[in-house]
């Protein structure tokens, strides 16, 4: 009766320490990507874009067509990250949740053809919002806090609700990955509350073990072309990574364009499911 008890205990032990170690495996952080080892190219067949993703573990960075990731372009409405973490700071508006009334005015998407709060303007990409807010903050104070972010070349010459749409505001796709580095960290010159605020409304999907942010910019049709972002990081097993992509498209907005390239390319590594 001895020795069978000792054998049951040992039994037990074995097999509480394999159910230990299988949920343990369910919780481990994600195996690191290795981005010295990216392939991207099937995504730009004729090399009309960039892609940048960035390790915030490793620090290791990855960049397709790197002279364009270093080229200076509008952020067009990526810049509602920037804007609404100014508007939020110098209470332009007092959060997420804050309503601006549509004026009545028929405008080219009919989902800005409504009220909006600053959460669903950041997801539908509404432009007059953003404006209403930027004339709000004002030039002086738009101006501070660019410059205290060291926001792309900081020139807001073109008008305080114009500067960042095809006009005088350039950043590159690698200071893109600064600022949202600085984002996802909380280290930019802004409040805690204010950049979880903003991180909040820039969710895009959540998986069971991945969280998208993000956000999409477009220029519309110059000479036949548009020029599209997809900016923002994706926090997969607690490892995060940064991304932009920019790139050129005959469609009318190239901002889904885009993100449908970033989507794939995060398949392709598995940093996202769907």
């Amino acid at each position: 009766m001895k020795k069978q008890s000792i054998v049951m205990l040992i039994m037990l032990f074995f097999m509480v320490g394999s159910v230990a170690a299988s949920c343990a495996s369910k919780i481990q952080p994600a195996e690191a990507l290795d981005v010295a080892a990216i392939s991207v190219d099937e995504f730009f067949p004729k090399s009309e874009g960039t892609f940048v993703l960035k390790d915030l573990e490793s620090g290791k960075i990855f960049s397709y067509n790197n002279e364009r990731a270093k080229e200076q372009r509008a952020p067009n409405s990526t810049f509602k990250i920037m804007n609404s973490l100014i508007g939020l700071q110098v209470k332009a508006v007092k959060d997420e949740y804050e309503i601006k009334y549509w004026d009545g005015t028929k405008r080219t998407l009919d989902n800005w053809n409504q009220d909006h709060t600053l959460g669903s303007s950041m997801r539908n990409s509404v432009v007059w919002y953003y404006q209403e807010m930027a004339r709000d903050i004002g030039e002086g104070r738009m101006q501070e806090w660019l410059d205290r972010c060291s926001y792309g070349n900081r020139d807001i010459s073109g008008g305080i609700d114009r500067f960042w749409l095809s006009s005088s505001l350039k950043i590159s796709p690698f200071e893109q990955i600064d600022f949202l580095e600085g984002l996802y960290r909380e280290t930019l010159p802004f409040d805690k509350g204010v950049m979880k605020t903003v991180k909040r409304i820039m969710i895009q999907q959540e998986g069971d073990e991945y969280i998208l942010y993000g956000k999409t910019g477009s220029s519309g049709l110059e000479d036949g072309l548009s020029t599209g972002w997809f900016v923002g990081f994706v926090v997969i097993k607690g490892h995060p990574y940064v991304f932009a992509t920019n790139l050129d498209s005959q469609e009318e907005f190239a901002g889904p364009a885009a993100k449908k390239v970033t989507i794939g390319i995060l398949r392709k590594y598995n940093l996202v499911t769907r």
